[in-house]
C-alpha cells in the first residue's frame, strides 16, 4: 500500500485522468473529491464489497434453483 500525505486542496493523480483531492478535514473525517472519466465506477468500498457479497448470493441462489428445475425435470 502507499500512503501519502496531502493538506486541504492539494492532490493525487491517478494515471493521467482521475484526480483525488482533499476538500476537507475534519477531526475524525477527510472529504475528498473524485474527478474521473464517466466510464469509471466509484464507489465507497464498504458499498462495493455489499455489492460483491450480494452478487456471490445471487450466484449461489442461482445454482440451488437450476439444480432444483433439473431434479424437477428428472422425474417428469
Amino acid at each position: 500500500m502507499l500512503v501519502l500525505t496531502r493538506k486541504k486542496k492539494q492532490s493525487i493523480m491517478l494515471g493521467d485522468d482521475i484526480r483525488i483531492t482533499v476538500l476537507e478535514i475534519k477531526q475524525d473525517s477527510v472529504s475528498i473529491g473524485i474527478h474521473a472519466p464517466r466510464d469509471i465506477t466509484i464507489l465507497r468500498a464498504e458499498l462495493y464489497e455489499a455489492v460483491q457479497r450480494e452478487n456471490i448470493d445471487a450466484i449461489t441462489n442461482n445454482v440451488e434453483s437450476i439444480e432444483l428445475l433439473s431434479n424437477l425435470f428428472k422425474k417428469i
